[in-house]
């Protein structure tokens, strides 16, 4: 997927790259999440943002030596990612790549999404978990969200999206100043999308792996799952007839 817009994408030269990590109670995940990435992506920096973790999120990502930004009560991950974004814009990130704390997303497939921000080809690059790498099987429920997702996407921007709801991205200089502004509060990955296809943004799925949740359980059961496509379907409509600056 790949969508050129009237403003030229420029290709970044040894970008400054931040790796954004959301945090929610992932205290038994965490540090591995980081070595993985210091392993991989030595020449990142790393930014924990704790969304009012219960556990001990908080103090494990102040004793790995990592940017730690701390909200005093759970906000989601809308404002998670957002806080993650504003920092990224204040301290001039080239590039912002998420990477959920709960092990899932490998940190040897992040390169595969910046290549397409530093040869100047994309404004986001979304890790696919359906174009061939990987034998991701997710539960009924969330499979159901997904091929939704999918097909509406698919449709609003006029070609194959696989995976919607994939927050495994990256996100390169002009999306991170609209998401400095601008992101949607529930539920992010899927609206995120259509906002950005709406004003014109590029936008590339590329092929990732991704490992089995560390640990932790998702929050998207099948009641939730229900209640989360009713609430993206009404956001990505009211998205599609109001007015974006």
């Amino acid at each position: 997927m790949h969508r050129k817009t009237p403003e030229l994408t420029r290709p970044v030269k040894e970008p400054k790259i931040l790796i954004i990590i959301p945090a929610f109670n992932e205290a038994e995940t965490l540090g591995y999440v980081v070595g993985d990435i210091r392993a991989h992506q030595p020449g990142t920096d790393i930014l924990v943002v704790n969304d009012g973790s219960g556990d001990s999120t908080g103090k494990i990502a102040e004793g790995l030596g990592v940017i730690a930004l701390h909200h005093p009560y759970n906000l989601g991950i809308g404002a998670t990612m957002q806080t993650g974004y504003k920092y990224a814009w204040r301290y001039g990130y080239d590039i912002a790549v998420q990477v959920d704390g709960d092990g899932q997303h490998r940190a040897d497939q992040v390169s595969a999404l910046l290549g397409p921000i530093i040869e100047g080809r994309a404004d986001i690059v979304v890790g696919s978990r359906f174009l061939g790498l990987g034998e991701y099987s997710p539960s009924l429920a969330r499979s159901a969200g997904i091929r939704f997702f999918s097909k509406l996407v698919s449709t609003i921007i006029g070609e194959h999206v696989s995976d919607t709801t994939s927050g495994f991205r990256a996100s390169g200089r002009r999306t991170i100043q609209f998401f400095n502004g601008h992101y949607p509060d529930d539920y992010p990955e899927v609206e995120a999308l259509v906002l950005l296809h709406k004003l014109g943004f590029n936008i590339t799925e590329v092929p990732v792996k991704m490992a089995e949740r560390g640990g932790g359980q998702s929050s998207i059961t099948p009641v939730r799952s229900v209640y989360y496509m009713v609430k993206v379907l009404l956001a990505i409509l009211i998205d599609m007839i109001k007015k974006l600056d």
